[in-house]
Order: structure tokens, then sequence, then C-alpha cells
């Protein structure tokens, strides 16, 4: 099944290769040649997210090779193997960069007057601070906070939705219920959480790409208490 997503993916993104620019000779509005754009349109996207440098020649003489059924340079097995290695290298060449690019921006980060770093890597910096207990890892904390990429984008906010958030410390990234252990309830921190610290290699769906420091800023506004059992009746009347 894989290798004929693999073979499809290719064959579509040849449909978009041929020339530079949009070809003055296809009628764009028709159904077979739209549908073909888009899909060509969508996989190259692909193609060129996973950073794969493409001889469109080449290319386009394996396609049509394949397709005509004729001759071709190698066996199928060993095509497979060819482009696997090519996914991996690009794969690794792309983690080294985010990599590099993050540990460069905790360096520079970490050298910021005011920012404090843990043995673990996280560097926060106090905005306020509050005369508060602190919390540990099992409780339930009430917090104000807002959360963005290094680039500056905000992929959560409570402030947005106007309404702190109830939050356990015990089901939240390292870093996260780290750098709110470190605060008494009134204080206000930025926290920069490594990659190694939140969501690493992987990242999370489409809003946290792989390799991404976090920047919270968060408020902890109190600690929310435990709820106190029932006390079951001894049997005397109170």
């Amino acid at each position: 099944m894989k290798r004929s997503i693999l073979a499809l993916c290719f064959f579509l993104a040849a449909l978009m290769v041929q020339a530079n620019g949009i070809r003055e000779d296809i009628d764009f509005s028709g159904g077979k040649p739209r549908t073909s754009y888009a899909f060509g349109m969508m996989v190259g996207r692909d193609l060129k997210q996973a950073g794969l440098d493409i001889d469109y020649s080449a290319f386009l003489e394996g396609l049509r090779s394949a397709m005509e059924e004729e001759q071709t340079v190698m066996d199928r097995d060993e095509a497979l193997e060819i482009v696997q290695n090519a996914f991996e290298s690009a794969m690794q060449k792309q983690s080294a960069e985010l990599q590099a690019k993050e540990n460069a921006f905790l360096a520079e980060t970490a050298a910021l007057q005011g920012v404090t770093a843990t043995d673990s890597g996280l560097l926060y910096m106090a905005l306020e601070e509050g005369s508060g207990a602190k919390p540990t890892i099992n409780d339930i904390v009430r917090v104000h906070y807002e959360g963005a990429l290094i680039n500056g984008m905000v992929f959560d906010s409570s402030y947005s939705r106007n309404e702190p958030e109830e939050i356990p410390l015990n089901m939240v990234i390292p870093g996260w219920a780290e750098g709110i252990m470190l605060m008494n309830v009134g204080s206000k921190y930025r926290l920069y959480i490594p990659s190694s610290m939140a969501y690493g290699e992987r990242g999370a769906g489409q809003i946290i790409p792989p390799y991404s420091t976090l920047i919270f800023t968060v408020e902890l506004l109190d600690i929310v208490p435990e709820d106190i059992p029932y006390a079951e009746n001894d049997g005397e009347e109170n």
C-alpha cells in the first residue's frame, strides 16, 4: 500500500514540474486538468516541504518509462530504496537545521538580563513575584496564560477567551509543570520551554512544528483546593 501511495505521489508531482509558471497551453477550466493540477500542486508542496531536490528531466523520464512500461534504468526495489533513502536524508537535514535554530535561540535568550536557566534547560523570567504558596506536581492550578512560538505566533491563550484555566500539573508537558512549580501564587513569569521538555522532534499536529521552543507568559492565580471528602456519620445525630 505504501509503495502504491508513493508511486502516485511522484506521478502527480510530475504534473506541476514540466514548466516554470502557469502554462498557457493547458485549459485549467476543464474538470480533468483542474483536478490534476490541484493534486499536483498539493503533492508538490509536500515534496518541497520535505526538502527534496528533484532533477525534473530525470524525474519525467522515469515517470514516462514506467507509465509506458519501457525498460527502466533500475528495478522497482532499487528505486524504492533510493526514494526512501532520499526522504530519510532530507528529514535528517531538516532536523539538524531546526535543532541548530532552536539552540541558537535558547543561547541568545539565556544571555538576556533577568533570564534564569534551570538544570533541566528550562529558561524563565520573573515578570511579577507573588507571595502565595508554590504548587506541587499533584496540584491543580488556576492560571491565565498565553503560549507562542519563537516567531511570535500565538497558538493558545486563556486571555483571548477571557477565562482562566484550571490545569492539573501532572497532565501537562514537563517544561510547563516545572515552570509553574517555580512560581508563588500571585506571580507572573515568562517561560521558555525547549522542545526537549515540550513536543520534541515530532511537534504537535499542524500547530507546533518539530523542535519548537514554546514561550509561555503565565499568571499563577491560585492553587485549586482539593475536594473535601464527605465525612461519614458515626451513627450519632448532630
